[in-house]
């Protein structure tokens, strides 16, 4: 997508020094910076730190982080321990894990002179991939979109509520969520479009930051406001992404999209979740009980990131001294509550049975 009115991907690789280039969004929306990831170190931080952040944009980074480790040592005890090395780095988004499997499944029969130009060029159709099935996602979304545009009774715009960033800064472009939103807008569908701030790092910021340089009109709200404005009538549908979702359709997806959920189903809101297929575990069933939640810094509750009067980066405290925080970074929406899953495949159902006939290549091969 557009920043600034130039095209970037969230990462890409310089082919003149033979690294990963990234998008380092911690500073957004306030500073725009670019930097290199050069040593595994670098790889499994850009991770942590959340300078790379959203389940398909952490995988493609992983896969280019096993090209990395192969270029320094291709062995099996190599191969073995970067691939813990990176998967230690988050737990809950399932294409890290996804994306390190696809590796070594390649990688492994190979022989070791020959591993560190496939990882690498393995590593570049992921991310070739992502944008595939993102764009995708948007084509079969926009005909959602247009749907409420055609039942709507008034002339207004298609009123759409998402909640933190899934979009093109959380993949390699287009986004999940805000796919079709883009798709929408520039098909010349009048849209608006209500980001969630989503508390605690503010991730809606960067959804607004999005759809500002791509010109789509949207309003940035607190958490809270959501239920509010489906009480009256101010949305007409909620598109939210997803890190993990099971074989069932429960969709595990940044902490408070539980919430959005269950205001949508009291006030009869369809619940659409853009879900690329690589995001699926097809290895667990129920949501809740299965899925490891990640527990993430309490600094990210106790302080809050953002610029000063002067538009310079500042973090500020918010509690008392001393006061206990808890912060699970995901919640689990369990699936008899979400409308439907927009794949790069078409809408369906969220039951095992719908996602199976959707994807019978996938729903029997272990991830």
């Amino acid at each position: 997508m557009k920043v600034q009115g130039k095209h970037y991907r969230s990462l890409w690789w310089n082919a003149d020094s033979n690294v990963l280039e990234i998008i380092d969004q911690r500073w957004l929306p306030h500073q725009f910076l670019t930097q290199p990831v050069e040593t595994m170190e670098d790889y499994a931080n850009a991770i942590v730190e959340m300078r790379v952040r959203g389940a398909p944009l952490i995988g493609a980074t992983a896969a280019y982080g096993m090209a990395l480790a192969m270029k320094l040592d291709a062995s099996d005890k190599h191969l073995d321990e970067a691939a813990e090395f990176l998967h230690d780095t988050r737990p809950t988004a399932i294409n890290l894990r996804w994306a390190i499997n696809r590796a070594k499944a390649l990688l492994q029969p190979l022989p070791v002179e020959q591993r560190a130009s496939q990882a690498l060029t393995l590593a570049h159709e992921i991310a070739d991939e992502d944008v595939e099935i993102n764009y995708g996602i948007g084509t079969h979304g926009l005909e959602l979109i247009k749907a409420i545009k055609q039942q709507k009774k008034s002339d207004g715009p298609v009123n759409i509520l998402t909640h933190c960033n899934a979009g093109w800064l959380a993949t390699v472009d287009w986004g999940t969520a805000t796919s079709p939103m883009y798709r929408a807008h520039d098909e010349g569908i009048d849209i608006h479009v209500w980001v969630d701030e989503t508390r605690p790092r503010n991730q809606g910021a960067l959804t607004s930051w999005e759809l500002k340089n791509h010109g789509v009109p949207h309003t940035y709200i607190v958490d809270n406001a959501g239920g509010h404005l489906m009480q009256h009538g101010q949305v007409d549908m909620v598109i939210v992404g997803t890190d993990r979702t099971t074989r069932r359709g429960d969709v595990c997806n940044k902490i408070g999209t539980y919430l959005k959920a269950l205001a949508a189903a009291d006030n009869n809101i369809p619940f659409y979740v853009g879900l690329p297929s690589p995001t699926i575990d097809w290895t667990v069933t129920d949501g809740v009980a299965e899925i490891p939640i990640e527990e993430r810094a309490p600094e990210e509750i106790s302080h809050i990131h953002g610029a000063d009067n002067n538009g310079i980066p500042s973090t500020v405290a918010v509690t008392p001294s001393g006061a206990t925080t808890a912060n699970p970074a995901f919640d689990v929406t369990p699936n008899a509550m979400v409308t439907g899953l927009i794949t790069e495949r078409g809408v369906c159902d969220a039951s095992e049975a719908a996602l199976c006939k959707m994807f019978p290549d996938l729903c029997d091969k272990p991830a």
